[in-house]
Order: structure tokens, then C-alpha cells, then sequence
């Protein structure tokens, strides 16, 4: 049994807490209330005084394998950036992207994220089983995980932008994500990993695959990703092979759905929203990776305005180098700030999007995402003392300056990370690793 006390409570669902508890007991939240807590005979105890406690945070897109190709193309379009990436990309192989994962998941961790999806979706072939290793490097770190296992079958060949030396037949793409959902996915409402399907995106999927894809995912009771309406190229590319826009292609196949978020979705018309918002269809937003090639800025204020499950997503560290979750929160609040002005998104709204919108991606708002008796003790505690008290209200604090440091990280109440320092791993070697692998993929070492 734990004991939180004497700290900041901002449990996202409910009234803040300025001097409260937490009781954790069997990695569920037990009580939390104002006040001293309970005299509790052999529980731990942890003083959180200077301290904020949130919902631990929910990363809703993510590329990790990216981790080591970041710092290259600083000045492309989406575009230019994926047509040089994927010949490094197709190097990769198994041991790579366990390296990669590890490091990029540590990282995650050590920014308050305590859930994070992955969007794989790079499979060449001999290299091993990546899928598998980006599991076992979350397993390692210790955070709940949420692999997406996707695909492309259209390479350049096909009209796709993919070389086709990255794609795979439609065949092997559905019996090897049939394969990681039998052998990797919990449905149990404390699952530390579940799988969802996720083909790559429209330009580098056949319509075949997305129709099959779908009913996979409905069949076995999973969710579905993809990319959406990142860019205007891509819209303007949807157009020529298609005659419909990106979200009305989707939709005209049965890609929209209380069981789907898209990641990006920042060109949206006015319909896409409304429809988006009828079918209980969310969106994962990254602003950094956005900004960072130039795609644009999501509507999130209107999505929210119309009711849809908004994340947030970090992206690939190769389109976000370095980049934290927690410092996602602030990109989109000051985001949209600056395109509707400084009532557009507050802080408390910033820290639901970064929690519950994400669970609610993931569908897994009823487990994790808030601070509630009987959820997942799945939480961050944030040191909001020092320089930073000088700044009286936590939440502006944890949201709007930089990201003040952990001083604990508990998933299912297991302690990831403490005083700032990942617990589960030694975080230095992970960086290693991560640097090694990189240096593999740009030297052609790959095997």
C-alpha cells in the first residue's frame, strides 16, 4: 500500500486539491481527499509537499524507431522528409529498433508520460521481428504501451511515395497483424500492452488494405490509427487518385468511429469536424512535429468545441527531436493561443488533453487519464517548489514554463521514476544504445 500526501491535486476530473492524499492499494487509487491521510500501519509514505500530482500522461502517437534517425532534413516539407528517410529506415532491423524504442520510451517516462501508443509501420523484410522488439523494450522501461502495428503495400511502383523495397503484400500484412494481436494484446482493464491496427497512411495504403485492416480490427475487438489530413500535398494527392478529400475517403470506406483516432488531422473543413464529432472519431494532436515540418496548425479549439477525443501525440523524434509530452502541453496551448488568442486554450485544459483526451484516444478513459478511485494508479508527481514557486498556481507552472522535474512516476503504482532518474533501466545505457543505433543505421551496419 502507498500513501501520497501533502501535494497540489490536480486529478483532471473533479475539483483541484490544494493540500490533499492519494491511497494507492493493488496499483489502483483507493481514496484521495483534502487534508491529511489515514493513518495506514505499514503503508509507504511519500511526502509530495512543493509538489503538483497529476494523471501520469498519455502519448496518442508516436514513431519510435525514429529515434535514431533525428537531426536529418531540417528545412523539408512532410513530403521530402519521408522520401529521405525511408532509404535510412530500410535499413533497420530488430535490434535497432529495440534499442531505439528503449531509448525513446525512457525518454517519454522522464517527461511524466506513464502511457504511450507507437505507430511501426516500417517492416523490411529479414530484419528480424520488430514488432516484438519494441514490446520488449517497453516492458523494459516499464510504461503501459499501446503498439499499433502498421503497414504499407503501395510503393512507388503503385503511385505510392514509399520505395518499395519498405512495403509488404497485403497477405503478409494482415497475418502478421492478426499474429501480434493473438500473441501481444490485453483486453484486461489493467493491461500494460494492447495492440491496434494501423495501416501507414492513404498515400502509401491500397483501398484494399484499408477495407481489410478495418474489419480486422472490428473482428478482434481493437482499434484503429492511421495518418490524416497532415498536410495540403497530401489532400492535393487524395484528390487526384481519389476525387475526395482525406477525411471523405475515410469515411466512405468505415474508417470513422468511436474505435479510431488519426493522428495530425490539421487540415480539416468544416464537415470533417462535424463528422468527426457524429461518429465519435478522434484525433491525436502533435504540434511540434507539425511546426517543425511546416504542415500547420490543428484545429483544435473547433474540435473540442464540437465534442471530439482529442490527444496528444509527440510524434517521431525524428520530426521532434528531443521533444517531451509534457512540453507538448504547452506547444498547444500557446498554439492556439496565437492563432484565437489567450482565452483559446487554458492550462487545465492543456493537462486534459495531454491525460483524459488521451485515454480516450485509446480507449481507455475508464482505466487511466484522471485521478478517480478505482482508476490505475497510474501518476506524476511534479516538483513545483524553488525558482518555480515563485509561479503560485502548479498548473500554470507545470504548463506554461518548462517542464518542472519528476519527483516520482508511478505506473499501476510500480515507481518508474524517482528524483528525476528513470528506476527501472539504467537510463545512461539506454542513451547509448540509442546513439549506437543510430550510428548503425547512417554507417549501413544494419545486418
Amino acid at each position: 500500500m502507498l500513501v501520497i500526501e501533502n501535494g497540489y491535486l490536480a486529478p483532471v476530473v473533479g475539483a483541484e486539491i490544494e493540500s490533499g492524499h492519494l491511497v494507492v492499494e493493488s496499483g489502483r487509487i483507493t481514496a484521495l481527499g483534502a487534508g491529511a491521510a489515514p493513518v495506514i500501519p505499514g503503508a509507504e509514505r511519500i511526502d509530495a509537499t512543493g509538489c503538483l500530482i497529476t494523471p501520469g500522461l498519455v502519448n496518442t502517437h508516436h514513431h519510435l524507431f525514429q529515434w535514431a534517425t533525428q537531426g536529418l532534413f531540417q528545412d523539408a516539407t512532410l513530403f521530402e522528409w519521408l522520401t529521405g528517410s525511408y532509404r535510412i529506415w530500410a535499413r533497420m532491423d530488430a535490434e535497432v529498433v529495440h534499442a531505439a524504442a528503449a531509448a525513446g520510451l525512457s525518454w517519454l517516462a522522464l517527461s511524466g508520460c506513464t502511457t504511450s501508443s507507437d505507430h511501426h509501420y516500417v517492416f523490411p523484410s529479414g530484419r528480424g521481428d520488430l514488432f516484438e522488439a519494441e514490446v520488449l523494450a517497453a516492458r523494459e522501461v516499464g510504461l503501459r504501451f499501446q503498439p499499433c502495428r502498421g503497414s504499407m503495400d503501395r510503393g512507388r511502383s503503385q503511385g505510392g511515395l514509399p520505395p518499395d523495397e519498405v512495403v509488404e503484400d497485403r497477405e503478409t500484412i494482415l497475418a502478421a497483424t492478426a499474429a501480434a494481436i493473438d500473441r501481444f494484446h490485453d483486453p484486461a482493464a489493467d493491461s500494460m500492452l494492447r495492440v491496434s491496427v494501423a495501416p501507414c497512411s492513404p498515400f502509401s495504403v491500397s483501398e484494399g488494405l484499408m477495407l481489410d485492416a478495418a474489419q480486422l480490427a472490428r473482428t478482434r475487438g481493437v482499434r484503429l490509427h492511421t495518418h490524416l489530413a497532415e498536410t495540403l500535398d497530401e489532400e492535393q494527392l487524395c484528390l487526384e487518385q481519389t476525387g475526395r478529400t482525406p477525411v471523405e475517403y475515410l469515411d466512405e470506406l468505415g474508417w470513422l468511429g468511436p474505435d479510431v483516432w488519426f493522428a495530425h488531422a490539421i487540415h480539416l473543413h468544416d464537415k470533417d469536424i462535424r463528422r468527426f464529432a457524429e461518429t465519435g472519431t478522434g484525433a491525436a494532436h502533435c504540434p511540434s512535429s507539425n511546426a517543425r515540418l511546416g504542415a500547420g496548425i490543428a484545429r483544435v479549439v473547433d474540435l473540442l468545441a464540437a465534442g471530439v477525443p482529442v490527444g496528444l501525440g509527440v510524434d517521431g523524434a525524428a520530426s521532434s527531436e528531443l521533444t517531451s509530452l509534457a512540453g507538448e502541453m504547452r506547444q498547444a496551448l500557446l498554439f492556439q493561443r496565437a492563432l484565437h488568442g489567450p482565452a483559446a486554450l487554458t492550462a487545465r485544459q492543456a493537462l486534459e488533453l495531454g491525460t483524459l483526451g488521451g485515454a480516450r484516444n485509446l480507449g481507455r478513459e475508464a482505466e487511466i487519464g484522471s485521478l478517480e478511485p478505482g482508476k490505475l494508479a497510474d501518476i506524476a508527481i511534479w516538483r513545483v517548489d524553488g525558482y518555480r514557486s515563485v509561479v503560485t498556481d502548479p498548473l500554470c507552472a507545470l504548463v506554461f514554463g518548462p517542464t518542472p522535474p519528476l519527483a516520482r512516476l508511478l505506473v499501476g503504482g510500480r515507481t518508474v521514476v524517482a528524483d528525476g532518474e528513470l528506476r527501472t533501466a539504467n537510463q545512461e545505457t539506454l542513451a547509448r544504445l540509442g546513439t549506437r543505433a543510430r550510428e548503425r543505421l547512417l554507417r549501413n551496419e544494419s545486418r
